[in-house]
Protein backbone atom coordinates (compact mmCIF):
# COMPACT_ATOMS: atom_id res chain seq x y z
CA UNK A 1 0.00 0.00 0.00
CA UNK A 2 1.39 3.37 -0.98
CA UNK A 3 2.27 5.88 1.73
CA UNK A 4 0.03 8.89 2.22
CA UNK A 5 1.37 12.31 1.31
CA UNK A 6 1.61 13.01 5.06
CA UNK A 7 3.71 9.88 5.65
CA UNK A 8 6.01 10.78 2.78
CA UNK A 9 6.25 14.39 4.01
CA UNK A 10 7.19 13.18 7.53
CA UNK A 11 9.86 10.88 6.13
CA UNK A 12 11.42 13.54 3.90
CA UNK A 13 11.13 16.29 6.53
CA UNK A 14 13.03 14.05 8.96
CA UNK A 15 15.73 13.38 6.34
CA UNK A 16 15.94 17.04 5.27
CA UNK A 17 15.11 19.15 8.36
CA UNK A 18 16.95 22.11 6.83
CA UNK A 19 14.76 22.13 3.68
CA UNK A 20 13.42 25.52 2.68
CA UNK A 21 10.70 23.92 0.56
CA UNK A 22 9.12 20.48 0.50
CA UNK A 23 6.24 19.89 -1.90
CA UNK A 24 4.72 16.51 -2.67
CA UNK A 25 2.10 15.50 -5.21
CA UNK A 26 0.52 12.06 -5.36
CA UNK A 27 0.36 11.24 -9.06
CA UNK A 28 -0.87 7.67 -8.57
CA UNK A 29 -4.32 8.19 -10.10
CA UNK A 30 -2.71 9.10 -13.43
CA UNK A 31 -1.03 5.68 -13.49
CA UNK A 32 -4.05 3.45 -12.79
CA UNK A 33 -3.66 0.19 -14.66
CA UNK A 34 0.12 0.58 -14.85
CA UNK A 35 1.99 -2.53 -13.68
CA UNK A 36 3.60 -0.74 -10.74
CA UNK A 37 0.30 0.78 -9.64
CA UNK A 38 -1.50 -2.57 -9.78
CA UNK A 39 0.15 -3.68 -6.54
CA UNK A 40 -0.83 -0.48 -4.75
CA UNK A 41 2.56 1.25 -4.93
CA UNK A 42 2.42 5.01 -5.45
CA UNK A 43 3.73 7.48 -7.99
CA UNK A 44 4.86 10.77 -6.48
CA UNK A 45 6.36 14.08 -7.54
CA UNK A 46 8.65 15.64 -4.94
CA UNK A 47 10.26 19.09 -4.88
CA UNK A 48 12.88 19.77 -2.22
CA UNK A 49 14.95 22.92 -1.89
CA UNK A 50 17.80 22.49 0.58
CA UNK A 51 21.15 24.10 1.36
CA UNK A 52 22.54 20.55 1.56
CA UNK A 53 22.29 20.34 -2.23
CA UNK A 54 24.71 23.24 -2.86
CA UNK A 55 27.54 22.28 -5.23
CA UNK A 56 26.10 18.77 -5.58
CA UNK A 57 25.44 17.19 -8.96
CA UNK A 58 21.80 16.38 -9.72
CA UNK A 59 22.40 12.62 -9.49
CA UNK A 60 23.84 12.99 -5.97
CA UNK A 61 20.85 15.09 -4.88
CA UNK A 62 18.44 12.48 -6.21
CA UNK A 63 20.39 9.72 -4.49
CA UNK A 64 19.93 11.46 -1.11
CA UNK A 65 16.18 11.66 -1.67
CA UNK A 66 15.95 8.03 -2.80
CA UNK A 67 17.99 6.96 0.22
CA UNK A 68 15.40 8.55 2.52
CA UNK A 69 12.66 6.27 1.16
CA UNK A 70 14.70 3.26 0.00
CA UNK A 71 12.84 0.84 2.27
CA UNK A 72 9.53 1.86 0.64
CA UNK A 73 10.70 1.12 -2.88
CA UNK A 74 9.38 -0.63 -4.89
CA UNK A 75 6.54 -2.02 -2.76
CA UNK A 76 5.07 1.23 -1.38
CA UNK A 77 6.55 3.70 -3.89
CA UNK A 78 6.83 2.59 -7.49
CA UNK A 79 7.96 5.90 -9.01
CA UNK A 80 9.41 9.08 -7.56
CA UNK A 81 9.91 12.13 -9.77
CA UNK A 82 12.39 14.39 -7.99
CA UNK A 83 13.12 18.09 -8.32
CA UNK A 84 15.94 18.64 -5.80
CA UNK A 85 17.41 22.14 -5.87
CA UNK A 86 20.04 23.96 -3.86
CA UNK A 87 18.94 26.77 -1.57
CA UNK A 88 20.64 29.30 -3.85
CA UNK A 89 17.91 28.62 -6.42
CA UNK A 90 15.13 29.33 -3.92
CA UNK A 91 13.24 32.58 -4.25
CA UNK A 92 10.96 34.09 -1.64
CA UNK A 93 8.94 35.71 -4.44
CA UNK A 94 5.52 34.15 -5.06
Amino acid sequence: MRPSIDELRERLAAAFPEALELAIEDDSAKHAGHAGAAGGAGHFNVRIVSPRFEAMPVVARHRLVYDAVADWMPHRIHALAIDARPASSHSSKG
